[in-house]
């Protein structure tokens, strides 16, 4: 059995409610409530963590919300928690994540020095008038800062956030975020294909927003795609792109359906066979109550239809010899993709099964007739 294991921490705070997000987060908390979160946080990972004793913990991941609202004390606590409490590996990655208008040169000092190792700073775009739309709490010049000081903090593995299909968008809008990123130059860049969610801003004004269409979406991505891999980046996940070795270590323990341990409201976990969901319920949280909302035991075929529903996300899809050792025959899959590898949406090579772009245009639609083939 794989004895790594991820950690991801969950800190439900931000200044703002963008437009766009159903995140669990809540803009309003006082410190004294960031305090009183951080406290339980840290006794709930001591009190896990006997679980985990014969694990090494390699990734650990502060999400959000914004979790660069913690103060620098903040997270130190919970970095020597973690260490104090779990084998953690000594070249554990362990990333932030950043809003621009939440942290200054100072703080990324801070929190380097603290054991944070990798930062994911929130762009989106690189157009002040797509920013504004959005409601984000930052300007094109506020990312532009806190990018500086972060490499003036020494960080030298940076994720840069990228969203299209924003309301009024254009290709040449796009391609202007696009050029801005190739000059700048991060390590990584994850992108995301806007979807009007329920309960969001966007959502209540839905009928009102001039949004892309699946073709105009779809061209975006392809031209994203393009982009990104002329100025040297690989995309190694469906939505993810990142030079040689830069690939986000944690989320591929998803992909890979690897193990990790969620911490937090809102936190979701994936350990010894049983994934299992914390509520949004952040007073019950404070509370020190179980907010456990829904446990399920992973069943085999569950476990089949995950391998494959993740691993073909990855641009390298997915090994048929695994396949084969962890769920025996592969004929019937092989069967099934041969009509997508003849049509271009997939690769067959040297037993490794994956989409090509085309194919990632359609994934969902073609998924679903693969995971039934058995």
């Amino acid at each position: 059995m794989d004895k790594s294991l991820g950690i991801y921490i969950h800190v439900p705070f931000c200044l703002k409610k963008c437009n766009y997000c159903d995140f669990c987060s809540f803009p309003t908390a006082s410190e004294d409530t960031r305090e009183l979160y951080t406290d339980e946080l840290i006794r709930r990972i001591r009190a896990f963590a006997p679980r985990a004793s014969e694990r090494t913990v390699d990734t650990v991941y502060f999400g959000g919300g914004t979790p660069s609202l913690l103060s620098e004390k903040q997270i130190s606590r919970l970095l020597c928690t973690l260490r104090a409490s779990f084998t953690l590996s000594p070249d554990a990655e362990i990333t932030l994540e950043c809003n621009p208008a939440t942290a200054n040169e100072e703080f990324f000092r801070d929190v380097r020095r603290a054991g944070i190792n990798r930062l994911s700073i929130g762009m989106q775009s690189a157009v002040d008038a797509e920013l504004s739309l959005l409601g984000r709490a930052h300007s094109l010049s506020d990312f532009v800062k806190c990018y500086r000081d972060a490499r003036s903090a020494g960080f030298d593995n940076v994720s840069v956030d990228l969203m299209y299909g924003i309301p009024d968008q254009t290709e040449r809008s796009l391609a202007r975020s696009l050029e801005f990123l190739k000059q700048l130059a991060p390590e990584h860049i994850s992108t995301y294909g806007l979807s009007i969610e329920e309960g969001t801003d966007f959502y209540r004004r839905r009928a009102s927003l001039v949004l892309a269409d699946d073709d105009a979406q779809a061209q975006m991505y392809l031209s994203i795609s393009d982009a990104l891999a002329s100025a040297g980046y690989k995309k190694y996940e469906i939505s993810n792109f990142a030079r040689v070795g830069f690939e986000s270590r944690h989320n591929m323990r998803y992909w890979l359906c690897r193990e990790y341990v969620g911490f937090g409201v809102a936190a979701h976990s994936y350990f010894n066979g049983e994934r299992y969901g914390n509520s949004r319920d952040i007073s019950a949280f404070l509370r020190g109550e179980d907010i456990v909302c829904e446990r399920d035991t992973v069943t085999p075929d569950e476990t089949r239809r995950e391998f494959l529903m993740l691993g073909l996300r990855l641009s390298d899809g997915i090994s048929l010899f695994e396949y084969a050792e962890r769920f025996g025959d592969p004929s019937p899959l092989k069967s099934s993709a041969q009509k997508f590898v003849r049509g271009g949406f997939m690769t067959l090579e040297n037993e490794r099964l994956a989409f090509t772009d085309k194919g990632f245009l359609v994934s969902n639609a073609i998924l679903c007739e693969l995971l039934d083939a058995q």
